[in-house]
């Protein structure tokens, strides 16, 4: 995986382009939000989430597709359970993944951050190789954009509190900010 700080987007990876996105207002990159989704919910190795991003999911497969037929949304992101990542959006380019948020009391954090959706839930653990994928996307993006610091990386739920959960208390932030420190060590 080699992310091109140039275009944006990541040369190793499987690309899944979503309609779903429009130019960033002040081109600035400087968080990355942590969130999971799986379509239909618990349910993994679907290729739901790949046609939602798309807006292609047919929505009479499932009774959930339902309440979801009319948002638009993506995210630069997706880590599958099997550690295999998709890219849907350009970095460069401002994704549709944080809706209503605010950090460090700066609002409309899709202006500024990167999505990485990770395939799970709030309460089932998250693989060894999506950990393993993760770690190694965050510091391709912190290499390509500097300003994407430990400290600004979080989750969905910290952004949009009471509104959204996601990643969950599934997620190991430990493991994954060690993981982080230990490969920066190196």
């Amino acid at each position: 995986m080699q992310l091109d700080p140039a275009s944006g987007w990541c040369h190793g990876v499987q690309v899944c382009p979503s309609p779903n996105f429009n130019e960033r207002p002040a081109g600035e990159v400087s968080l990355l939000v942590i969130h999971n989704i799986s379509l239909p919910p618990a349910q993994f190795a679907t290729g739901k989430v790949q046609e939602f991003f798309q807006n292609r999911l047919d929505v009479t497969e499932h009774p959930y597709f339902a309440g979801i037929a009319d948002l638009r949304v993506s995210a630069h992101f997706l880590i599958e359970r099997d550690g295999k990542v998709t890219q849907f959006v350009s970095c460069l380019e401002r994704a549709w993944h944080a809706g209503v948020s605010v950090f460090e009391g700066r609002e409309t954090c899709n202006d500024f951050s990167v999505g990485i959706e990770l395939e799970g839930t709030d309460d089932l653990p998250f693989t060894e190789a999506q950990y393993q994928a993760l770690v190694v996307l965050t510091r391709h993006l912190q290499k390509a954009f500097p300003a994407i610091t430990v400290e600004r990386i979080c989750g969905h739920s910290d952004i949009a509190p009471g509104r959204k959960t996601d990643p969950g208390p599934a997620f190991d932030w430990a493991r994954y900010r060690a993981a982080l420190a230990q490969e920066e060590g190196q």
